[in-house]
């Protein structure tokens, strides 16, 4: 198993962020290389205002990779890997906690289509509420797992690694 992992931290969040952190460590030692952009100065710009910003740090990192990566985000992380891999090639989208919306920011939730992808969500998310996720979910088919947690899932850390590692095998296939 090997490819490029790039994983997008959320919001007020950094590149060692207690998630992004958990599954880099599980995609190397799986033979996976990881990459954690630090958006931290276009998190600067405000919630609306950095998504943009963001998208394009995320695209410049797509494009150096040698081979289209894997995306994983948290919160406005997976917000932006979903917009940048309608830009370019991916292997894969891996996305926790997912908004659909960023008000005022111009834009609205959506990723390719056609590349592996797997959304975990808490049924008592605070910040994004769950019933948009799984309204999108459902109209492009895709999997959406449920776990009893609110925005930061800090209490399924272990089993979202567990489930990202059955995904890698997946876009390893």
């Amino acid at each position: 198993m090997s490819g490029h992992i790039i994983l997008s931290h959320g919001s007020d969040s950094s590149p060692q962020a207690t998630k992004v952190s958990a599954l880099a460590e599980a995609a190397e030692a799986l033979g996976w290389s990881t990459e954690r952009p630090d958006y931290a100065g276009c998190d600067a710009r405000g919630l609306a205002g950095c998504v943009r910003p963001r998208v394009q740090q995320l695209a410049g990192c797509m494009a150096r990779a040698k081979t289209p990566p894997v995306l994983v985000g948290s919160s406005m992380g997976a917000f932006v890997s979903g917009l940048a891999s309608m830009q370019l090639p991916c292997a894969g989208l891996f996305l926790l906690a997912t908004p659909t919306d960023i008000p005022g920011c111009g834009e609205t939730f959506d990723m390719a289509r056609g590349v592996p992808t797997m959304l975990i969500h808490g049924h008592a998310d605070e910040v994004c509420p769950s019933a948009p996720v799984l309204a999108f979910a459902r109209e492009r088919g895709l999997s959406c797992l449920m776990v009893a947690d609110g925005h930061r899932l800090a209490g399924h850390v272990d089993m979202i690694v567990g489930q990202f590692r059955l995904f890698l095998e997946q876009c390893a296939a």
